[in-house]
């Protein structure tokens, strides 16, 4: 510059818009990955598709795939309310292995446990084979499909309804994702979650109506099959909700300054007069993933019909209340309802990009929660991670070795 003896103003504008060009390229690329980061999230390995029409074709030329679940002399704990019930909505058999493997091995007493598994038609026979072929010598397994339920009319239509208004969200936000129209890092980053397989999930949404799952039982513990268990858990059912219906963690182990998950505002739009103006925006927001729920409460109050209620209150709004997903009403019709526990109980956020959680704190959770696009049955999971999750697939099973798990 100064042999050519150029102007050091023009010089320095030039270097400002050559710096700005490429801040922009940078965040361009950063918003490409992560939305292809997003949609790679919704395809299914070809293992776990692999691994599920195996089971099938076992379940049906195997006797044994078929045999009951759980056996004659256990189905009277299916609703003991003396022993501990772990409940799991899930279409991903290699997902729940891990889930109730994790929770066994990790048990005082695993004697005490019974899980019921509810997952939909498709999914039914290679979920029962599995089971079926891999018992428990200790813990209880029940599989149910949904088409076993005989609910009333009533349901049936809330449920439909239920699942046609999600569905419209999520393809209000997803029809509307323009490239630039996101901002990386900022608040409109959220609304990727539509692009989430559990966005549209029918297991996912299920949850809300889990008291008519399970009608026969008072006190379950709910896991998503996106976690891990590291530590026994058989406490949670003794535990004191002081009259709530949801037990969940609600404080960071980082202190106070931070949340275990997501804020409130992160969210609802605070913006928009139907959210309640009491609500505190910058409050961490509950997790969901692994939760104690008072079902007797549960049937006492109201909280299944204010959940539809904000559904339709949201359709009514032009779904501009809330981020796609199904926590966010859930927030608002549990809202009063949801007792803190401790924030060692759950960590999450493990299937983002990174995670704030180190070590000692990973190896001191009770559960870990791999919530997030990468899940570590998928190619794009965390390696750093990983290890955690797939320390409890059954490697030695003739069905995840022919397709290749994880290979």
């Amino acid at each position: 510059m100064t042999s050519k003896q150029q102007d050091i103003k023009a010089f320095a504008f030039k270097t400002k818009a050559m710096l700005l060009g490429m801040k922009q390229k940078v965040q361009s690329a950063k918003k490409r990955e992560l939305m292809y980061w997003y949609l790679a999230s919704r395809g299914v390995p070809k293992s776990l598709h692999c691994l599920c029409l195996k089971l099938a074709e076992e379940y049906a030329v195997n006797a044994m795939a078929r045999s009951c679940l759980p056996p004659p002399e256990h189905v009277s704990r299916l609703a003991d309310t003396s022993f501990n019930h772990i409940v799991l909505l899930t279409d991903n058999v290699l997902a729940a292995s891990v889930v109730i493997s994790s929770t066994v091995e990790n048990a005082a007493n695993p004697e005490k446990l019974v899980f019921h598994i509810v997952t939909d038609k498709k999914t039914y026979s290679p979920m029962h084979a599995w089971f079926a072929t891999n018992r428990l010598k200790s813990a209880v397994v029940e599989v149910k499909g949904l088409h076993q339920y005989d609910w009333s009319q009533e349901v049936n239509d809330g449920v439909k309804q239920m699942l046609e208004i999600h569905h419209l969200i999520c393809s209000h936000y997803y029809n509307n994702l323009k490239e630039n129209d996101l901002e990386y890092g900022g608040e409109h980053q959220n609304f990727l979650e539509a692009l989430s397989p559990s966005c549209l999930s029918l297991m996912n949404h299920l949850r809300i109506y889990i008291p008519e799952l399970f009608p026969e039982l008072n006190k379950i513990v709910f896991l998503d099959d996106d976690v891990v268990v590291q530590h026994d858990i058989s406490s949670l059912w003794t535990l004191d909700l002081n009259g709530k219906i949801v037990g969940a963690v609600v404080d960071s182990w980082c202190g106070e300054n931070c949340c275990p998950g997501r804020k409130y505002k992160d969210y609802l739009n605070f913006s928009h007069p139907v959210i309640p103006s009491h609500l505190d925006q910058d409050r961490c927001a509950w997790l969901s993933g692994m939760n104690i729920f008072d079902l007797e409460a549960w049937r006492r109050s109201n909280i299944t019909t204010s959940y539809h209620k904000w559904l339709k209150l949201s359709l009514n709004s032009g779904f501009t209340l809330w981020q796609p997903g199904v926590l966010p009403p859930s927030l608002l019709a549990f809202q009063g309802h949801v007792h803190p526990i401790d924030p060692l109980w759950q960590v999450a956020g493990l299937g983002y990009c990174s995670s704030s959680a180190g070590g000692q704190i990973l190896e001191a959770a009770a559960v870990l929660h791999f919530n997030g696009p990468a899940k570590p049955w998928l190619e794009i999971g965390s390696p750093e991670v990983r290890s955690l999750w797939s320390r409890h697939v059954n490697f030695t099973n003739s069905f995840i070795q022919k397709c290749r798990v994880l290979h």
